[in-house]
């Protein structure tokens, strides 16, 4: 018979771990770091299969942002990988974590995006991941807003379908009715399931707003996927949520990162700003791209060094 400490201990336990997702989750891509902390004090076996270090990561002084508190960003890919294809990332979103203001500013890049890919030359933002995997698509990003991306995370968009349905499905408030072949999404509150909100997500052609309401519904999902992995109150849950994740997700976040992020970082998901990429459509060589005019560039990068200096 276990006794009266016995079981106030265990409450306890499973209390706090039911604290550390809460308090972790949001800060990196789905289900990396929104099970951050508890990843780090159970089953620390999932970070190490989903480290996966860059080539690049020797150029950024990553240790001295994290000893001194400094601001860091974090670049999230989601990618859509067919057989026979090495995958395009359809979701970039930079967020920029700065623990003295306990803000994050988050950067929804649109994947037409026409940028420099470095080494390759002018074209889609999302091509550089066909190009050169997530190591290019970070310098891509590092070179377009012209910052250092400290940390990176990439999921398989497929994989999305696993990880939602772990959790039961996610909620989102859709602005704009919308179809797309046998799937409905009406105006309002809807309760997605895993396919649904991969779905919800790909819509671009069938949105008036094209790029920038699939923009929209990608930061609506993550957002979703952010509260409803906060509010997970079973321990039960959380396993097979981690082992859809693990299997579809990659991050050069170690153990490490983990505690320091979970430290010093984690109050940043309270206080979000969300900043849209103005641009327009252009035809080029027969290929629509979405080009972003010097001046509005000029604006992003001084909006986000006023973000990451700010104290």
């Amino acid at each position: 018979m276990t006794t009266r400490k016995e079981r106030r201990t265990e409450k306890q336990n499973k209390s706090n771990k039911k604290k550390i997702i809460m308090t972790t989750a949001g800060v990196l891509l789905v289900a990396l770091l929104a099970f951050g902390a508890y990843l780090y004090l159970k089953v620390g076996d999932t970070v190490e299969a989903m480290y996966t270090p860059l080539e690049s990561d020797k150029n950024r002084d990553v240790a001295s942002a994290l000893e001194n508190e400094e601001s860091i960003n974090i670049l999230l890919l989601g990618v859509d990988k067919r057989e026979g294809d090495k995958g395009r990332s359809d979701t970039m979103m930079l967020l920029s974590l700065n623990p003295h203001t306990n803000e994050m500013l988050k950067f929804n890049i649109p994947r037409d995006t026409y940028v420099e890919i470095p080494g390759v030359g002018m074209d889609k933002i999302n091509h550089a991941y066909a190009f050169g995997g997530s190591d290019l698509s970070v310098r891509t990003v590092e070179n377009f807003l012209d910052t250092t991306v400290h940390y990176y995370a990439k999921i398989n968009m497929e994989g999305l379908v696993d990880v939602v349905d772990a959790m039961g499905g996610i909620t989102v408030q859709n602005d704009i009715h919308l179809t797309r072949k046998e799937y409905d999404f009406p105006k309002g509150e809807l309760t997605l399931s895993g396919q649904e909100a991969l779905i919800y997500t790909r819509i671009r052609k069938e949105d008036p707003r094209g790029d920038l309401g699939r923009n929209d519904r990608q930061q609506k999902v993550i957002n979703a996927f952010i509260e409803k992995a906060s509010s997970v109150s079973s321990v039960t849950k959380v396993d097979p949520i981690l082992d859809a994740a693990g299997e579809n997700a990659e991050s050069n976040v170690d153990m490490a990162t983990i505690r320091a992020l979970f430290k010093d970082y984690r109050s940043t998901r309270n206080n979000q700003e969300k900043e849209f990429i103005e641009g327009s459509g252009k035809m080029m060589g027969g290929v629509w791209y979405y080009v972003v005019p010097d001046s509005e560039i000029i604006r992003l990068r001084d909006k986000l060094t006023q973000h990451m200096e700010a104290r």
